[in-house]
């Protein structure tokens, strides 16, 4: 007899495997991005070169795509509004007839059940690109920004939206937002934080997607440094005290550490963006016949979750959805 583990014996059929699996990727796992776009006939699905199967979509081809969606088992979305017209102070962000305000009050009305959580931000709405005002010399101002950034989270929220999820990274927005929401006689609409957010390289796609690139200089004098893990806790800690309900981690899988620092370190809901960068560099290597794209997509998003995160925003959405169903 030989005396050692034989962890095979849990492996030996699918079935077993199944029967022990610690993670899971469930339906209610995941949040779906969409850009619903103004600049072009409300039919309009306009492919985004750098993100294969993903679109610019306008307001009746947003429901369409999302009532296929929901058929499927979509539970929550998340929206990137792209405007007609852009300004410094991204004034269309917060506009009551603005391009994501009209898709929440659509989608709503359509799909009651789904989750519907806005981005906050102004980037997608400034002509300068950057997440809040802009001096001459192209400094990104805080605090003219947080008021704003109230603004819209307000706007998006009197539309409809079940969620809002603060993604510039000004100091003090969320207790801006929270402030702003609660004197409006939103206490129960929570805040998904984008706490934990990298100047990363891997939203390259994004840019292009929501139209978002600055026209100068970089985001990282107020996102964080991709080098600190320490800095994401105390930025998490902040967020938490000002008000946040859920955590987020961006991008999720180079930040897989930062995802189980935030997770053991708080115990608030965890959330993780699979960003665009991440999603992209799968789809070109399965289109290249490099990797096997169903395979290597869910044990991505396994890892994220093992990693700590409850929920994922990711642009695989769809794709899981229809492999669930299958």
């Amino acid at each position: 007899m030989y005396d050692f583990h034989r962890g095979r014996r849990l492996r030996r059929t699918p079935a077993m495997r199944d029967l022990v699996r610690e993670t899971v990727i469930r339906r209610e796992d995941l949040i779906m991005p969409y850009f619903v776009a103004e600049t072009g006939p409300e039919d309009m699905v306009k492919p985004i070169g750098a993100m294969p199967g993903q679109n610019q979509l306008g307001m009746k081809a947003l429901v369409e795509r999302v009532g296929k969606a929901v058929d499927k088992g979509l539970k929550s979305v998340i929206l990137f509004g792209i405007p007609n017209e852009k300004d410094p102070v991204g004034s269309q962000g917060y506009a009551e007839n603005g391009v994501v305000q009209r898709a929440v009050r659509q989608l709503k009305a359509k799909f009651p059940q789904l989750v519907v959580v806005t981005d906050v931000c102004l980037c997608e709405y400034t002509s300068h690109g950057h997440c809040g005002v802009l001096t001459d010399d192209g400094k990104v101002l805080n605090d003219p920004t947080l008021g704003l950034l109230a603004k819209v989270a307000l706007s998006h929220v009197q539309a409809g939206a079940d969620m809002v999820a603060p993604s510039d990274m000004m100091d003090g927005r969320v207790a801006m937002i929270r402030a702003a929401l609660d004197d409006h006689g939103h206490v129960e609409i929570p805040i998904m934080s984008y706490a934990v957010k990298y100047a990363s390289a891997y939203y390259g796609p994004f840019r292009e997607a929501a139209e978002s690139a600055p026209k100068s200089g970089d985001r990282k004098s107020y996102q964080m440094d991709p080098a600190n893990w320490r800095e994401g806790l105390r930025e998490a800690a902040a967020d938490l005290a000002e008000g946040a309900d859920i955590l987020m981690v961006k991008p999720a899988g180079p930040y897989l550490d930062i995802i189980r620092q935030v997770r053991d370190n708080f115990d608030l809901p965890v959330a993780a963006y699979q960003v665009s960068g991440e999603y992209s560099m799968i789809k070109a290597a399965a289109q290249l016949g490099w990797m096997d794209h169903d395979a290597v997509m869910m044990e991505s998003l396994v890892s994220i979750k093992r990693a700590g995160a409850d929920l994922i925003l990711t642009y695989f959405t769809e794709d899981v959805l229809e492999r669930l169903q299958g």
